[in-house]
């Protein structure tokens, strides 16, 4: 069921500044910037030969991880996100195993314009897991 490894998910203060220092400091390939109303989000992508780097920053007062920077202002690991061949059937398996779907388990289009969810923190010792179709 579970894929490879899709990208690991950083909280940033200021997106702008964010991306920059990738691109001074690393020489990194960063995505343009783009917004997620739906997932109270903007996102930019960081390319590496293996994965991705996403970089998150609120997007409004609502957004579910301007908490996250109001504990860490500095920002931090946010999540991982798996791929996964099938979404629902992952979701059924997880659900049967006893694994909590966050929201209304069903999925929403992600960042790559393919189906995501997430699944609970505590079922997966403190990490919050993102699930996308590929």
């Amino acid at each position: 069921m579970l894929g490879k490894l899709n990208h690991v998910a950083l909280v940033v203060p200021n997106l702008e500044k964010a991306s920059q220092y990738y691109l001074d400091a690393l020489g990194a390939e960063i995505s343009e910037a783009l917004e997620l109303p739906d997932h109270g989000v903007t996102t930019v992508f960081i390319s590496l030969p293996n994965t991705k780097i996403e970089l998150l920053e609120p997007l409004g007062e609502d957004s579910p991880i301007a908490k996250y920077l109001e504990k860490s202002p500095d920002g931090g690991m946010h999540h991982i996100c798996y791929e996964v061949d099938d979404i629902l059937q992952a979701r059924d398996h997880l659900v049967s195993n006893g694994a909590r779907i966050l929201g209304d388990s069903n999925p929403k289009i992600g960042a790559h314009g393919k189906p995501v969810l997430f699944l609970h923190p505590k079922d997966f010792f403190g990490t919050l897991i993102e699930l996308e179709e590929v």
